[in-house]
């Protein structure tokens, strides 16, 4: 039994006598209820209270609270400690004023993927004005001619609004689906039995779910629990449905359903609960992403972990070590662990990941806002924690894709983001970043954490490092200053021996997937300009900033560069003669 508290709001489902013993037993400890309606169910609770069955506080509308559990002195000392540590700054009062909106909405970068509702040149636009960094296609569904009109109408949306978007592919790996090629809704009934086969000639019903894989049967066991919903479903449709596996028949499963619902769409996704799939890691798809990839010149592409089972996580720190940035994807994870586990999965993952400097990107955050214009309390709330555990972006899946409002959504997880990076310790996540390094630090390490140190010490408007590679910059975002990152990335000259190019565009755009860093592309003649590259492209960052609205005269800028073999750290304070 946890020591938290569960109040539970008794009402129609739940004022019978036996659903009240029930709740009891299952851990409810206080029961809220309504001026008018309260008295019949504290009557029944009353009837079943015990001495062996206590409730802790009843808690209505009457503003009456009669409570046993007051919280003893080492209590009330580690919740004001545990207060103070983060929100001491934060009074009620200016709890409610409005975070000063500036051209960035948030350190925490949005990834938004496109799909049917926001591919068109308008809408992209709209959403990269609203902060998305990111654009994510997902190759799991339709083919690669539909992903690159959107590609095409995203580069015409980013000339447009001349800002930099990175793009990231989303590949569909082993994935169990049914297919359900007549596009009929298919009505199932809880206490009713189902057989899924793995022969996909047979046509979808509620007594049949054919299956792509005819290993299933396996690899599951009499009580597992598979899932089978819409294709990006959200969790909180009533087209998902929980099957309990009775007994298998040579390929065949038969399942118990759990609860009704409806099953629309022409893709299913079906979802075995920490049972271990053996399909192949590559499929077809992915094989023509690969191709894709090749044919727009893409050789510098980051390789990004989607950890989604529980087999992920037993191998977590062997991926981390090979990618180079990591998904939590809750959605599958949440079926596959226990609802209780996935917030101390995240808070771990974002932990290790933090701790070596590389991305982590949440999923699955404000599901109700594919069909709502506002999230709920409680994403709202997973958001913010998202944040203050150290993620670095927020993924937005179904909300953008097929969302009724995807700007909406857009800019709403940014100024929630904004709103928790304003109360992140950041000066304890330093220390922790700085103890899991030790001592000694690399040169290039160690001069990267005096630049966010000294830019906390004189409170600096902004941070501004220089790059070829990227590695400066992420070095930077790994000790997470409370600041924008502006680094200016100075393209090189390189060969194949057949004809000379710039590169620069591609680690400018991989900058856009890291908390706080906002890439700035420096022009060819920066690069070849000798000694005065570094003054140029500090005149250039401090005009963005400028034009941004994060510099006014006699800020303080922390400057982070190499000169020689060398890096540096200087101070530098913003004048008009920059501009």
């Amino acid at each position: 039994m946890s020591k938290a508290k569960v109040v539970e709001t008794l009402g129609p489902n739940s004022r019978s006598v036996e659903v009240i013993e029930a709740c009891l037993e299952a851990g409810m400890s206080a029961m809220q209820g309504g001026q008018v309606a309260v008295e019949g169910p504290v009557l029944r609770l009353a009837s079943v209270l015990t001495p062996s069955k206590p409730v802790i506080s009843l808690s209505l509308s009457l503003s009456v609270c009669v409570s046993v559990g007051v919280p003893n002195e080492a209590d009330k000392t580690f919740l004001l400690h545990r207060f103070n540590s983060c929100y001491s700054d934060r009074t009620l009062a200016n709890v409610i004023s409005r975070v000063f909106q500036k051209f960035f909405p948030s350190l925490t970068k949005v990834v938004g993927t496109l799909g049917p509702n926001s591919r068109s040149v308008e809408v992209i636009e709209a959403c990269l004005e609203a902060g998305m960094s990111v654009a994510r296609f997902d190759f799991s569904w339709l083919d690669e001619n539909y992903h690159q009109e959107t590609l095409d109408n995203l580069r015409v949306a980013v000339k447009n609004v001349k800002r930099l978007c990175a793009v990231m592919l989303d590949t569909m790996g082993p994935a169990l689906q049914v297919r359900n090629k007549s596009g009929n809704p298919i009505e199932l009934m809880a206490g009713n039995h189902v057989t899924i086969t793995p022969d996909v000639t047979r046509e979808p019903s509620a007594e049949i779910l054919p299956v792509n894989y005819s290993g299933l049967a396996n690899a599951v066991i009499k009580g597992d629990t598979i899932f089978v919903g819409q294709y990006l479903f959200t969790g909180i449709e009533t087209t998902s449905i929980w099957l309990e596996v009775l007994e298998t028949r040579g390929k065949d499963i038969l399942c118990l359903v759990k609860n009704s619902a409806t099953l629309l769409g022409s893709i299913f996704t079906m979802h075995a609960s920490q049972v271990h799939i053996d399909l192949p890691t590559l499929t077809d798809v992915d094989r023509q992403l690969r191709a894709f990839i090749k044919a727009q010149n893409l050789h510098e592409t980051q390789i990004f972990a989607k950890v989604e089972t529980v087999e992920g996580l037993r191998h977590f720190d062997e991926i981390l070590e090979e990618a180079d940035g990591i998904i939590l994807s809750r959605g599958n994870l949440g079926i596959d662990l226990p609802p209780e586990k996935v917030f101390l999965f995240q808070k771990s993952a974002i932990h290790r990941c933090n701790m070596i400097g590389k991305p982590a990107i949440i999923t699955r955050v404000v599901d109700s806002m594919t069909a709502n214009l506002r999230p709920t309390r409680a994403e709202a709330t997973d958001v913010a924690n998202a944040v203050l555990d150290g993620a670095d972006g927020i993924l937005l899946g179904p909300e953008t894709l097929r969302g009724m409002y995807p700007i909406e959504a857009i800019k709403t997880v940014g100024r929630i983001c904004a709103e928790a990076e304003v109360v992140c310790n950041q000066s304890l996540q330093f220390k922790r970043v700085a103890k899991h390094v030790g001592e000694p630090m690399s040169h290039a390490e160690s001069v990267a954490s005096s630049a966010v140190h000294t830019a906390t010490k004189v409170k600096a408007a902004m941070i501004v490092v220089f790059t070829s590679s990227g590695g400066a910059a992420r070095l930077i975002a790994k000790y997470r200053p409370s600041v924008p990152v502006f680094a200016v990335v100075i393209p090189r000259l390189s060969t194949n021996s057949l004809k000379w190019t710039f590169t620069g565009s591609s680690q400018a755009r991989q900058l856009l997937g890291v908390r706080g860093v906002y890439p700035i592309l420096a022009s060819p003649n920066v690069a070849t300009s000798g000694g005065s590259s570094e003054e140029s492209g500090l005149k250039l960052a401090l005009n963005h900033g400028k034009t941004m609205g994060l510099l006014k005269p006699n800020d303080q800028v922390v400057v982070f560069q190499k000169i020689g073999d060398s890096s540096v750290v200087k101070i530098v304070v913003f004048q008009d003669l920059y501009s």
